[in-house]
């Protein structure tokens, strides 16, 4: 056991340096090939998602990626870990728009290749006025035929907790009639929030149905959304087999 236990960390920490080091080449090239910006970012997701498979033994699962509709949407997600970042940018189409902390932006080299990526930074100590921004720069950026990836809880929750669903992301829904794709996983058992460790096993993430939004409220839309994420990540992490197993690789069906 202690050997598995030494395996895990030894394994975990050289995927993370090699995410450290590919965020930094990819960054780089981002920067210099500005064109193929978005191309580039998915091909770095994709990338640090085989070197996890391969160096930690942590794959994923996919269900209802054929529910996404065929135009752009606003993506509602579970924060658990840093692992759905790569899924979804690696999944969805690659013109993608995050909604994120302003001090992501502020990191060197990562910073600056971030922000050639249009996201909308938010500085959540002026929750009103950032409010505001989001919808005016969401509308735009959906007009402009982004999909908008939020995190309704505003920061990672460790499993088992629940974070307040912030209401942002339904009411942009409600101002421009867009779409929402619930979006749940339970990458936080495999890959917790500020740890070193990736366990072996099989992450399991599930794309909902679309929930039309066109003439319902805000409130609504939160609640239906919230209710379903919740609801399907309790039958996620119910489940015995979905649970971390050391020193097993356990791949795509």
């Amino acid at each position: 056991m202690l050997l598995l236990r030494s395996l895990v960390l030894l394994r975990s920490l050289a995927f993370q340096l090699l995410l450290i080091g590919s965020s930094i080449v990819y960054a780089l090239a981002i920067l210099v090939f500005t064109r193929h910006k978005f191309a580039l970012a998915q091909s770095w997701a994709r990338f640090n998602l085989q070197m996890l498979k391969r160096l930690c033994h942590l794959d994923y699962r996919v269900q209802g990626l054929e529910r996404l509709p065929a135009d752009n949407a606003i993506v509602l997600c579970k924060h658990q870990s840093a692992w759905e970042i790569l899924a979804l940018r690696a999944l969805l189409p690659p013109r993608q728009c995050w909604v994120l902390k302003q001090e992501l932006l502020r990191i060197p080299i990562f910073g600056p290749a971030l922000a050639c990526l249009d996201p909308i930074p938010i500085d959540r100590a002026a929750a009103r006025r950032e409010l505001m921004h989001l919808l005016r720069a969401g509308t735009e950026r959906l007009g402009q035929g982004y999909w908008l990836i939020v995190f309704p809880e505003g920061t990672r929750v460790a499993p088992g907790a629940k974070g307040t669903y912030s209401i942002g992301g339904a009411l942009l829904a409600e101002r421009t009639g867009y779409p929402v794709v619930p979006v749940v996983h339970n990458a936080g058992t495999f890959w917790g929030r500020r740890s070193l460790i990736k366990r072996p096993g099989t992450i399991e993430l599930v794309f909902g149905q679309p929930i039309a939004t066109q003439g319902r409220k805000a409130a609504e839309i939160n609640a239906e959304t919230e209710r379903w994420i919740e609801e399907r990540l309790e039958i996620i992490v119910s489940h015995p087999s979905l649970q971390p197993k050391a020193g097993k690789i356990q791949t795509k069906g």
